[in-house]
């Protein structure tokens, strides 16, 4: 059975009022400030900045047509523009988050097209399943084995995998490639088969063709043009590696240490399908945020280095988070529940490379679920 077509339900053995006390005090918390719980001038600023960085360079490589290593560096700073829109603009917006207007969250949202993505196909995997099934193998697709890559304790360790902490990082960089030229396919087609989408077989048809139209629209101008434009071909694509190398493993790195670190659970449900579990304890239990204090690595990473209050509270902006941080923090602490994080950058990586050497070495995998 494909494990995507389990129901899967959180139970609680006991009721918590924790949520509910959480949300009332997050609340008052809008309620107290004035502020509105969508994006604010820094955000706006933030999704500017990020699209200047991703289209400007671009337009100079046409314009100009630098030297080989100019040209590299502008292809970089495209790199690191492109993970900020993934991080800072398209997320929010793709939660509802950026905007109280689903016109403006549906033009940001779709900021993810100008990079080669499908917004359609973001929303299944992140704001359904890795949201809602967050950690849980089989269901949460960001934690799913990849090639030569395990992040689950539950999945069986390959020979390879004990060595996998040494080879991550290059995969990592593979991400937005692989995304760009083949994941939307597969992903169109495995969310079909398990009922993840719901949309009729006429909807799929049609949102097939638009997907193959954006595909062919973001090749043409990312790659045929330049060369149209009389760059060398091997500048190009070499240019067009180093711009999604840069975004795939800051994208990645950023994601991975929210939930792939020491410390975070991976529940499976039972033979019924059900996690004896509260939904928002199982986000707490499941994520750790890193570097808070760290005000130039929150702004570049669109405040994911908030994962908590991120899972908690979604459709709330993400420049709002470092102020509902210690909210969060005191209820939980109130509740007996643990709070995680990382302090420093290079904690949290330590920690997601060690978790990854763990998960990967035979007979090793239950003792960290």
């Amino acid at each position: 059975m494909n494990p995507q077509k389990v129901q899967v339900k959180f139970i609680p053995q006991d009721k918590s009022l924790f949520y509910p006390t959480l949300k009332a005090r997050v609340e008052q918390y809008f309620k107290e400030t004035g502020k509105s719980r969508h994006a604010n001038v820094q955000l706006v600023m933030k999704a500017v900045t990020f699209l200047g960085m991703y289209l400007l360079p671009f337009a100079a490589l046409l314009i100009w047509q630098p030297g080989y290593g100019w040209a590299l560096g502008l292809w970089f700073i495209m790199g690191l523009g492109l993970a900020g829109i993934g991080m800072s603009v398209m997320h929010d917006a793709n939660h509802g988050a950026y905007s109280a207007d689903k016109r403006v969250n549906w033009i940001m949202a779709h900021t993810l097209n100008l990079c080669g993505g499908s917004t359609h196909n973001w929303k299944l995997q992140h704001n359904i399943l890795h949201h809602t099934y967050t950690n849980i193998t089989h269901l949460d697709d960001d934690i799913q084995d990849r090639l030569v890559l395990k992040f689950s304790p539950h999945t069986e360790a390959k020979w390879y995998h004990r060595f996998q902490w040494l080879y991550a990082t290059f995969f990592y960089g593979l991400l937005t490639l692989y995304w760009v030229v083949a994941k939307d396919f597969v992903q169109f087609a495995q969310f079909a088969k398990s009922g993840v989408d719901a949309s009729s077989a006429s909807e799929r048809r049609s949102m097939m063709v638009r997907l193959i139209v954006l595909k062919a629209t973001y090749f043409a101008v990312a790659l045929v043009l330049p060369i149209a434009l009389g760059i060398a071909w091997w500048q190009v694509l070499t240019g067009f590696l180093v711009m999604h190398m840069v975004a795939g493993m800051i994208l990645t790195l950023v994601f991975q240490l929210a939930h792939s670190v020491e410390g975070t659970e991976h529940p499976l449900p039972d033979a019924d399908g059900v996690i004896h579990n509260d939904w928002a304890i199982h986000q707490l239990q499941t994520t750790v945020n890193f570097c808070p204090k760290n005000h130039l690595l929150s702004w570049y990473v669109g405040g994911l280095n908030y994962q908590i209050e991120h899972h908690l509270f979604s459709r709330i902006a993400h420049v709002h988070y470092p102020a509902l941080s210690p909210i969060v923090k005191r209820t939980a602490e109130e509740f007996g529940l643990n709070y995680q994080v990382n302090p420093t950058l290079w904690g949290a990586l330590r920690s997601h490379y060690a978790l990854l050497r763990t998960v990967g070495l035979p007979n090793m995998n239950e003792a960290i679920g």
